[in-house]
């Protein structure tokens, strides 16, 4: 890039805008009875208009995604200055998070976890769309398309929804010990990330009850209940999100809920007749060109791929578990789920791998 544009590029990405209302210029005056009252004058200029999907835009983990964005004219006209497009992540209160992209004309930016992900399309006259590549678990959230003309600035908003599922995790040194922190690094060491408030509200609504508060993303402590019962908020209480509200992100400790979305390989299950030890399953996926799975992955599995086994097996943080899409008798509950037997110092099981495609 020229190092003037690259630079009115990088100021744009810094700068805050402050928009006329709806791109108008105005200005304030009197009325003509000089009550006190004022009336919005509006002179020569046409309204600028940026358009978004009201709608989700669905995606998943590895794949690429679109996030439509078209601006126009009220009444149509044609610019005199060089459009600027800006695209930021934001958080759920709508306060700016992160920069994602900024263009003047075909030439444009990509910050951070973006660079290289990230690129305008432009297929179509006065459209600002913004393509992701290679979607990863932490891109799920609301987007801010916005549309700078001279002194006019208008933006509006995309939300884009991984699908995926959410799971409550505990260590092996067992509940209640990970601050938000050390909770953060458990879910990423699952193959995961914590999950945001919408993703455990979305998965309460299909079907998610669990009884032990866990970190979220925002730094809340809150857990699902869909049958009350004494022990988790009290029968009289309404089935839905408990919440302890933000807690002190070193002092507290609490579980996990871990968000995890489809996969770009496959799990598989290895077995030996005397069985395995930890090690031992470790290495075996490794002779098979495989790598022994995650929680993350495992939960993936049997939520998109209907992955069903009757048979415990290990996992990379030590546990065993083994997941079950079709209940029947001696392979636990008659609910689905993923079945734990938490962390064994000691025995012998097979192990469930996970191998790229």
């Amino acid at each position: 890039l020229p190092l003037l544009l690259e630079a009115t590029l990088l100021r744009l990405a810094r700068g805050s805008h402050h928009p006329f209302y709806n791109g108008f210029y105005y200005n304030h005056i009197m009325n003509d009875k000089g009550s006190g009252q004022e009336k919005v004058v509006y002179f020569n200029g046409a309204r600028l208009v940026v358009e978004t999907p009201k709608d989700p835009v669905y995606s998943s983990n590895g794949a690429n995604v679109t996030l439509p964005c078209r601006y126009y004219y009220e009444p149509d006209m044609e610019s005199k200055h060089k459009i600027r497009i800006k695209w930021s992540k934001l958080r759920d209160d709508y306060t700016k998070e992160q920069d994602v992209l900024v263009a003047i004309g075909k030439t444009y930016v990509a910050f951070g976890d973006f660079h290289g992900r990230a690129h305008l399309h432009q297929a179509s006259r006065r459209e600002a769309s913004l393509v992701i590549s290679d979607v990863r678990l932490q891109d799920d959230g609301k987007y801010r398309c916005e549309v700078i003309d001279g002194l006019e600035d208008e933006s509006n908003v995309v939300d884009l929804q991984l699908q995926g599922i959410v799971f409550p995790y505990q260590p092996p040194r067992g509940q209640y010990q990970l601050n938000f922190h050390e909770a953060e690094r458990a879910c990423q060491e699952q193959g995961a990330i914590l999950a945001t408030f919408n993703q455990l509200f979305q998965s309460w609504s299909e079907g998610l009850d669990w009884c032990n508060a866990g970190w979220l993303a925002d730094g809340t402590v809150q857990y699902p209940i869909r049958l009350p019962r004494k022990p988790c908020g009290g029968l009289h209480l309404a089935p839905g999100i408990r919440s302890y509200g933000p807690r002190h992100r070193h002092l507290h400790r609490f579980d996990a809920f871990c968000f995890s979305s489809a996969l770009r390989g496959e799990v598989f299950y290895l077995d030996q007749p005397a069985g395995m030890t930890l090690e031992e399953a470790k290495q075996s996926c490794q002779d098979v060109g495989a790598e022994i799975a995650r929680v993350g992955q495992l939960y993936s599995a049997w939520r998109f791929l209907g992955l069903d086994r009757c048979d415990a097996g290990w996992l990379a943080d030590g546990s065993i578990r083994y997941p079950i899409t079709k209940p029947r008798a001696n392979c636990g509950p008659a609910e689905p789920g993923v079945r734990n037997f938490g962390f064994p110092s000691k025995g012998r099981f097979g192990v469930f791998c996970y191998k790229e495609r």
